[in-house]
């Protein structure tokens, strides 16, 4: 395995730690449970600087979502430099 490659998988288990994380926080909103506390301590290093650029909005945090978005550009600029 080349080091694209391992950082694409990286990048995939990021992502579906986040959507773990946003589903999780529905049944469990403080994420106190020890599921929860795992999402957190493992996605929280990189949905807290998007979080500092943009801050929740009452209910609504969208942190997360921008955080995937950006795992997804990522993901797609590392895919592009492997085909070519």
């Amino acid at each position: 395995m080349d080091f694209a490659s391992f950082l694409l998988t990286i990048l995939n288990i990021l992502t579906f730690l986040l959507i773990a994380r946003a589903l999780f926080s529905w049944f469990d909103p403080g994420l106190s449970s020890t599921v929860g506390k795992f999402l957190r301590d493992v996605t929280e290093p990189i949905v807290a600087p998007v979080r500092q650029v943009i801050p929740p909005m009452g209910m609504l945090d969208l942190s997360i979502m921008v955080t995937m978005l950006l795992l997804i550009v990522l993901r797609q600029l590392i895919a592009a430099t492997l085909t070519g």
